[in-house]
């Protein structure tokens, strides 16, 4: 027989397999942790009991890691899914041979009674917090349909197999543990233990109702009725929409384009302490079958920034300065710096580690649990966070005292670091650069820092750090141009990078500067990709990892912003355009986009995503508003 070679093909992301699409999933919060709801009804991520603990249903990363599926029994596709409008609760509408059914589920949320001592907070509690529970209801609004419930978790990402028990006497309550984790489900169907799974199956009739709940809560409190448990989804139902009405929604026609990213927004904030974590979840592909696998589930500071820009421009200052007090109990590093991420309680040790067991989505490996990237030197952290401390102080009108020490550190930490290369702000696991864009957030934060010592009547201070920006943006304009005046990626090349484009964002720059123009333009020309934005070319980058990657999201989103700045408004509106329509069918965005097949790529629903889209929405909107006075 011939030994002719076989050819070898990239991964698609389109090539058929067991796992639903990342984009095809709908996103559950109790602002406290978040789950994962596929097309046919299965609950494939939850981490209990907040975002960042093992997974008890993990068939998102490994089919065979636990999941909890409620819906018609033999039909997989539903006619209908939707959020109920203005909420994180998801409605499914199924349509079988016999009949129709709307399924609810959601993360309960409703009043407070007393300390939460599930999750303790360590901000002041609000009037409402989480119930602890995932609250499934089934209503049949016409005929008869079979329900199947499959609930199977496995706890510590898939290791460990639940051992459930009937409670005596009562077949509608089951009690499983797994270690340390103990769950209890409740339901008004008849349960059933197989091995480590429950299963019920009951045929629901015109007018009739059931509902399930798994509850994590303190002593497994849990609706015991359909009543009961409607009343947590009023309770939830009315959680999100008093908490959407304080926010600022323009009337346009991105209304619910914006709402939806608020209502990710605060559904990726961990209530507990302010943090907002970068994603859900952890090691979706950015590159299909490859190694861009990492843990999101944790609090970067270069988030902060946009995180504060995307709340005060929605008027939402609650959740503004809860966020800017977690960074002030944040503890730093010897030298005074703050790391680039934390975890959701401020803790610094986020070593990385694999899971060799799980198969990873669609055989991407590997899992990780943990980010590497913790203790990087990565430069631009301090730009992210004193701009963010200055906007916060510009909105409120005041500098808190606790900050001002925050202030101090990082300004004297940039001023010391700023000429060393670092791993950028992609956090490249190849050798140190100059990056340009770590040089662009060292002069953000000793400018800001300079703005902030006015503000705090320090005029030696001021002077001082004002001084130290003027001479970072003087070495970038010497050394961070190509011979085409356009912003490099780092000193030593002339490769493009997108994160250049936060010299448009930052006011490095004014609009009218036709450096700016020059590389804005340049780099919507050579990292453009079908009409989308990619971070870099893979290929001309050392990031320390093989695989070609989808275009970034949040490169789309600046470059909407950046072109907007720089006056061509018509293009921007087309990229934004293109960007809406990009969107998943619930308007959830992961963290890149695959321009070849329309799959979303990477952590789902990535908050840098949903970030950049509020600010690339509103960068348009002012400007139209504008226009109507002109």
């Amino acid at each position: 027989m011939s030994d002719a070679p076989t050819d070898t093909f990239e991964q698609s992301a389109a090539a058929p397999s067991p796992f639903p699409a990342i984009a095809d999933y709908a996103f559950l919060s109790d602002c406290h942790t978040g789950a994962l709801v596929a097309p046919d009804g299965s609950v494939d991520w939850l981490c209990v009991p907040r975002f960042d603990s093992p997974s008890v249903f993990g068939a998102l990363l490994d089919r065979q890691a636990g999941s909890f599926r409620l819906g018609p029994f033999g039909v997989t596709v539903p006619n209908v899914r939707t959020y109920e409008p203005g909420t994180n609760t998801l409605v499914t509408t199924w349509n079988t041979g016999s009949g129709w059914v709307v399924v609810r589920d959601t993360l309960a949320m409703g009043p407070r009674i007393g300390p939460d001592k599930v999750t303790p907070f360590t901000r002041p509690p609000a009037d409402s917090g989480a119930d602890h529970m995932l609250v499934r209801t089934v209503q049949c609004i016409d005929g008869q349909v079979e329900i199947e419930l499959a609930c199977e978790p496995v706890g510590d990402y898939g290791r460990t197999a639940f051992d459930w028990a009937l409670l005596d006497g009562n077949n509608q309550v089951a009690d499983g543990v797994a270690g340390d984790v103990k769950l209890r489900l409740r339901s008004s169907m008849h349960l059933g233990v197989e091995g480590g799974s429950i299963r019920a199956r009951h045929m629901l009739t015109t007018g009739e109702e059931l509902f399930c709940v798994l509850t994590w809560a303190e002593n497994f409190e849990a609706p015991a009725t359909v009543d009961e448990a409607n009343a947590r989804m009023v309770a939830t139902t009315r959680f999100w929409r008093s908490w959407l009405s304080r926010a600022r929604i323009p009337d346009h026609r991105w209304r619910y384009a914006i709402m939806r990213s608020a209502l990710v927004i605060k559904g990726l904030t961990y209530m507990p302490t302010g943090a907002t974590v970068a994603a859900l979840t952890t090691s979706l592909p950015e590159t299909p079958g490859g190694e861009r696998n990492w843990d999101y589930r944790y609090c970067w500071m270069r988030d902060s920034t946009f995180t504060l820009q995307a709340l005060h421009w929605l008027n939402l200052d609650w959740e503004s300065n809860e966020f800017m007090e977690f960074v002030a109990d944040l503890v730093p590093n010897e030298d005074g710096a703050l790391q680039i991420m934390y975890g959701i309680d401020g803790r610094r040790d986020l070593t990385e580690s694999t899971r060799d067991d799980l198969s990873g989505y669609a055989g991407a490996q590997p899992v990780r649990i943990g980010n590497g990237a913790f203790n990087q030197r990565q430069n631009d952290v301090f730009g992210a966070v004193l701009g963010s401390i200055l906007l916060h102080s510009r909105r409120s009108q005041r500098l808190p005292r606790r900050l001002w020490p925050v202030v101090q550190s990082q300004a004297e930490c940039a001023a010391r670091v700023w000429k060393e290369p670092d791993q950028g702000i992609w956090e490249a696991r190849g050798a140190p650069q100059h990056y340009v864009s770590s040089k662009l957030m060292s002069w953000v934060a000793l400018d800001r820092a300079a703005r902030l010592a006015a503000i705090r009547g320090a005029p030696d201070l001021q002077k001082r750090w004002q001084g130290i920006a003027d001479e970072i943006r003087a070495d970038i304009l010497a050394h961070g141009f190509t011979a085409d005046g356009v912003l490099r990626q780092h000193y030593a090349t002339d490769s493009l990078d997108a994160s250049t484009l936060l010299a448009a964002l930052f006011g490095f720059l004014p609009g009218t500067d036709e450096r700016l123009r020059k590389s804005v333009l340049g780099v919507a020309d050579e990292l453009d990709e079908h009409g989308f934005v990619l971070r870099y070319r893979t290929e001309e980058t050392d990031d320390g990892l093989t695989g070609k990657e989808g275009t970034f999201l949040i490169c789309s989103f600046w470059m909407v912003s950046a072109l907007t700045i720089i006056g061509e408004t018509r293009r921007a509106l087309e990229l934004m355009e293109r960007l809406i329509r990009a969107g998943s069918s619930l308007g959830l965005y992961a963290e890149e986009f695959d321009v070849t097949t329309g799959h979303h790529l990477g952590n789902f629903p990535q908050a840098f995503s949903h970030l950049a889209l509020i600010e690339a929405a509103s960068r348009i909107i002012f400007q139209e508003r504008l226009g109507e006075f002109t």
